[in-house]
């Protein structure tokens, strides 16, 4: 009896370490699908603070600040 109460305990805790992995790949899948975007997010509030304008790359997360044009 108690050889069967440990295997359980034990099958419990495979399962939510299998869990949280899963979970832990699809999260980083996501963020390396997204970065890109995201870095240019992050880009184009540091050029507003920073007074200078966003220019877009051609690919996402290859946009950068450039000086205004002064008139």
């Amino acid at each position: 009896m108690i050889s069967m109460k440990i295997n359980r305990k034990g099958q419990a805790l495979v399962e939510y370490v299998l869990i949280v992995a899963i979970v832990s790949v699809i999260i980083i899948g996501v963020f390396g699908i997204l970065s890109g975007y995201i870095k240019d997010s992050i880009t184009k509030s540091s050029c507003t603070l920073i007074d200078e304008v966003y220019k877009k790359g051609k690919n996402p997360g290859e946009g950068k600040c450039v000086e205004k044009d002064s008139k």
